[in-house]
């Protein structure tokens, strides 16, 4: 009985804390969505999103929208777009990202499209890449709220100084179910990536 009694609060320790830890990202997640970081840096890093034919999905123009403010404010001289594509696709969400800013007023010579990435992990390391060649630092990552934990510790893994400007609008905060969802979701693809230093995504066109 004894031993029973010690395996039993072992288990409950253990249970006990694996909630505290699941909690405790949740409401960082949470925390860190309501924070706009916006110093001025080397460049605007817009995240991908689905795009069809060229054309910015919902998300990804929200995203866009709120890249084109910052550039226009002068946070950052710059704008950085990254995605890939998936089979059978004429378009990247970098190119489809680019193509839409410079549409609305951004030089080309403004614009980097790193057509890269599956994930955000993927996206990160091809985008420090470019930033490594060019010799930039800074960055202000612009994708939705929940994603924004996830995104800087992803950033500043592969060695960026990064902070993060969410979008206020859009398919992400529209429901406070839909903001719930979003902070399940990021909560358990932050604790994967911790644990396993990989993402957890699985879309070509996921977040």
């Amino acid at each position: 009985m004894r031993v029973l009694a010690v395996v039993s609060r072992a288990v409950g320790a253990v249970v006990l804390a694996a909630l505290l830890v699941v909690g405790g990202t949740a409401i960082r997640v949470w925390q860190v969505a309501r924070q706009d970081h916006r110093p001025p840096s080397d460049a605007i890093l817009v995240l991908g999103a689905s795009q069809f034919d060229g054309r910015p999905s919902e998300v990804l123009l929200f995203r866009l929208r709120h890249a084109l403010r910052l550039w226009q404010d002068g946070v950052a001289p710059r704008v950085v777009t990254v995605g890939g594509n998936r089979p059978g696709d004429r378009f990247t969400e970098a190119g489809a990202s680019a193509r839409w800013l410079a549409e609305h007023g951004v030089p080309q010579t403004d614009l980097v499209a790193v057509r890269e990435g599956n994930d955000t992990l993927q996206s990160m390391r091809a985008a420090a890449r470019v930033f490594d060649r060019h010799g930039w630092h800074s960055v202000v990552i612009v994708t939705d709220p929940w994603h924004s934990l996830r995104s800087e510790r992803m950033a500043r893994d592969v060695g960026l100084d990064a902070t993060a400007s969410p979008t206020r609008a859009g398919p992400a905060v529209r429901t406070r179910g839909t903001e719930v969802r979003y902070v399940v979701r990021e909560t358990a693809g932050y604790l994967f990536y911790r644990v396993f230093h990989t993402s957890s995504e699985a879309s070509a066109n996921a977040v």
